[in-house]
């Protein structure tokens, strides 16, 4: 693998590691919002939740995207 490419590699990887913890955490805390929590508190971490699930889609997305439509050196 060329220099650039394992350089991408690790972006990738990286990425898709944030990706997984900030999808990690937004399940807790929609799990915590919907059964413990009460009052304007459970709606707080349902917003918060819910804000981190879509954060992490994007920044899943951006991993995927970065490596299935990269441009080839070669052309």
């Amino acid at each position: 693998m060329a220099p650039n490419e394992e350089d991408r590699a690790a972006n990738r990887r990286r990425r898709q590691l944030w990706a997984g913890v900030l999808a990690l955490v937004g399940l807790v805390l929609l799990i915590i919002g919907v059964t413990v929590a009460d009052g304007v508190a459970a709606w707080v971490e349902v917003l918060v939740a819910i804000l981190l699930l879509v954060t992490s889609y994007v920044v899943q997305h951006l991993a995927r995207r970065t490596t299935v439509y990269r441009h080839d050196e070669r052309r």
